[in-house]
């Protein structure tokens, strides 16, 4: 791809170019699903709490009555089927695999559903990753979905440009947290978004403050929050921020992230119902 490729084929003349469209390679989906909209949920950088925010997401989603499912990109460390304490699919068919499902109603396939032992290393190179993150897509039957959020790997590597390229993303989410470094970071996931021609929906803040149980003030644990510039340079709004809460880390250690409350998500979720 060149350094002034803007990512549109259709207008390229250039016979050796390595871009396609996005829809040239979108895979099909397993012909028992039903999908209707697909939102990823990115970050630049791990540990800024991407998979927590997503888990979040598709329960108060389910709260209001939506069908919500998760599709765990992140195949060499997933974190969504313990925060809903599920351990196994349903069941294997011709057809294809029938994703777990939570307590609340939320579809959930994951690598670690289908491994013996959930503490087993997956020792695979990019391409083997990205094939198996698409099948979850082809090869999974995914139930009368009203919103797929696909917990992605952190970074711009393989498997978040096959889950561009195959899945028909809707919209992403970007999460980041107060520094300014991994404000630049961010950046990335951005541009790499723009590029790939999918919306950004907004950004999620975490781990923005620490609220005092017993005065309410609020602490800047990570000092001031660089992202407000980030948003105004890219027109992209900030749709929560969410505080650091001892008791919503505690509900995923256990198994019961839908138990959890987080009304600073809201925003985020009417913007994502909007779809």
């Amino acid at each position: 791809m060149s350094e002034s490729c803007n990512g549109n084929c259709s207008s390229c003349g250039s016979a050796d170019c390595g871009s396609r469209t996005q829809e040239s390679l979108l895979a099909a989906a397993n012909p028992k699903s039903s999908v209707r909209k697909v939102v990823a949920v990115v970050s630049g950088k791990g540990g800024v709490g991407k998979s927590t925010v997503t888990s979040l997401l598709a329960t108060a989603l389910s709260r209001r009555g939506r069908r919500a499912a998760i599709l765990d990109a992140d195949i060499t460390g997933p974190s969504i089927p313990k925060a809903f304490g599920v351990t196994e699919c349903r069941e294997a068919t011709e057809d294809g695999i029938v994703p777990a499902i939570s307590d609340g109603g939320v579809q959930i396939m994951s690598i670690n559903l289908l491994l013996d032992d959930e503490t087993s290393p997956v020792l695979w190179r990019g391409p083997i990753l990205a094939g198996a993150v698409k099948q979850f897509w082809t090869d999974v039957i995914w139930e009368d979905v009203d919103c797929l959020f696909v917990d992605m790997p952190p970074g711009t590597g393989d498997v978040p440009l096959t889950v561009f390229q195959s899945l028909p993303i809707d919209g992403v989410i970007v999460v980041a947290t107060p520094q300014d470094l991994v404000s630049m970071i961010v950046a990335k996931a951005v541009n790499m978004a723009k590029m790939m021609n999918v919306p950004v929906l907004g950004f999620v803040e975490n781990y923005s403050y620490y609220e005092c149980p017993d005065c309410g003030k609020r602490v800047e644990l990570f000092g001031r929050s660089h992202l407000d510039e980030l948003a105004m340079e890219t027109g992209i709004p900030i749709l929560a921020r969410l505080p650091i809460d001892p008791a919503v880390a505690a509900l995923v250690d256990q198994g019961r992230i839908e138990e959890a409350d987080v009304p600073a998500l809201t925003p985020a979720v009417d913007r994502v119902e909007k779809l």
